[in-house]
């Protein structure tokens, strides 16, 4: 219960944090949800609209398919922690700067920090990136886990694709479903078969240029 007490009043100080000029256009913080002791946790992009609104994040349509995703497994948002590389909502859900995301971080590694999990889920481009420290896009590590040092702490970083793609692209669902099913026996410190197609982990090769919505908005 330490930890829950603690990131609590953690979120209570970054309710009013100006480190940067999304506070002035957001309506609140949005700082996570779910666990806080949680083993899994998820590390999307930045809050949208309905976040913004409600103060808690992936509650839109992505956050939908968050959830069913995890009911494939066997698991519910109150078994995870769930949280964004961002805690404020960018104008129009455009996306992050690098400033932004440099002075948001310290927030992100500090929920790391106390929630201690086993594994971190990023979802999408932002996330990975930031956290893997490494200038690879999410086409080419999806599903393939990494073992890191967050802070001082060693963790398992698994790459997924962000929900939302499967919204702007049906066919990318599957892939969710397979990335997935990987994540229980990475949980459980075992190493499940990785995808046929998956490339080495974290090769690094060029990335894919823009050419649909979701590639845009830092999904793929």
């Amino acid at each position: 219960m330490a930890a829950g007490t603690d990131l609590h009043a953690y979120g209570e100080l970054t309710a009013a944090c100006t480190r940067c000029r999304l506070a002035e256009g957001r309506t609140q913080v949005v700082f996570g949800s779910g666990d806080p002791d949680a083993d899994l946790m998820f590390v999307g992009e930045a809050p949208g609209f309905h976040e913004d609104k409600q103060g808690v994040p992936f509650v839109g349509q992505a956050g939908k398919l968050l959830e069913r995703l995890l009911e494939g497994i066997g698991l519910g948002r109150s078994d995870v922690y769930i949280a964004n590389v961002l805690k404020c909502r960018p104008p129009g859900n455009r996306d992050p700067q690098p400033d932004e995301i440099e002075a948001c971080e310290p927030h992100l590694f500090r929920q790391i920090e106390l929630i201690e999990p086993r594994v971190v889920a990023t979802l999408g481009n932002f996330a990975t990136k930031l956290l893997s420290g490494r200038p690879l896009g999410i086409t080419r590590v999806h599903g393939q886990e990494q073992e890191i040092t967050l802070g001082a702490r060693n963790v398992l970083l698994y790459p997924i694709y962000h929900p939302a793609a499967a919204l702007y692209t049906p066919a990318m669902l599957k892939v969710l479903e397979s990335d997935f099913a990987r994540i229980p026996a990475l949980l459980t410190g075992a190493t499940p078969a990785a995808p046929a197609s998956a490339a080495p982990v974290f090769e690094p090769v060029p990335e894919p240029s823009p050419a649909a919505p979701a590639v845009q908005l830092g999904l793929f």
